[in-house]
């Protein structure tokens, strides 16, 4: 199946029943216990929003989102609808059931102090107050360390909303005006799932100015909790790797 941006962007269904929602301000960080059949409209308020997120198995935090694995099996380099997110080991954490975007970087990585340091100045909240520098890698630390997890639990992210395209030289661009003010995807938990997000700017964004974007979190149950996502799910067919996938992770549950 190809699943190319042009394709496979699609307006999103309306949601029957909202379970909560929230919004993580520009510049800040949020994490969550996300359970099996929950899924998350999220959506980029003003536009230019970045969100970087990992992924844990709440009940065993070992299991994560695995970048490597999950690129390999659906022979992408970038997430949209109908890519999974899988774990090290061989199961879905979850799917991308709609995308107005097309394109989510899942390379580019995560910004450090030492970086946001150098691209923006040093700033404290001392100083700032609410308006201080935050990079990405620290607040997602933070977050997992409110679940007993620390830095050397913080693998590979996801940078929703975010684009980078190699040149001809193979280094990565960041395409800046991306995503435009509206713009949502929905992320589907196929697993009960950590999740921590940052709304620091990407680590290769090119603007010399912090600012950083706010994300709107829409809940929703998909389907429930003791149930599993149908045989004919566009994510469970994408590819026979996913159908696959998909088995591993049910059997978990059964």
């Amino acid at each position: 199946m190809s699943l190319s941006p042009e394709a496979d962007s699609r307006s999103l269904s309306a949601i029957a029943s909202i379970a909560w929602e929230a919004v993580i301000p520009a510049g800040t960080h949020w994490s969550g216990i996300l359970r099996r059949g929950l899924a998350l409209r999220i959506v980029d308020i003003e536009g230019g929003a970045n969100l970087s997120a990992v992924f844990h198995r709440q009940e065993d935090p070992l299991e994560r989102y695995n970048m490597a694995d999950t690129l390999k099996a659906q022979h992408t380099a970038h997430l949209t609808r109908g890519h999974v997110l899988y774990t090290d080991m061989g199961r879905v954490i979850a799917s991308i059931t709609a995308d107005t975007l097309g394109w989510h970087d899942a390379l580019g990585g995560v910004g450090d102090a030492a970086l946001f340091e150098r691209k923006y100045g040093r700033s404290s909240y001392q100083a700032e107050r609410n308006d201080m520098i935050r990079n990405g890698r620290d607040s997602l630390v933070l977050e997992l360390a409110k679940y007993g997890l620390s830095a050397r639990d913080l693998a590979g992210n996801v940078n929703f909303f975010s684009k980078v395209a190699p040149d001809e030289q193979g280094a990565l661009d960041f395409v800046t005006g991306h995503s435009r003010p509206g713009s949502a995807f929905d992320l589907r938990f196929e697993m009960n799932a950590l999740a921590a997000f940052s709304t620091a700017p990407h680590p290769l964004d090119p603007n010399p100015a912090y600012t950083p974007k706010p994300v709107k979190l829409i809940a929703y149950r998909a389907y429930p909790a003791d149930g599993a996502a149908p045989d004919d799910d566009l994510c469970r067919r994408a590819c026979p790797e996913n159908v696959r996938g998909f088995i591993n992770t049910d059997r978990l549950f059964a």
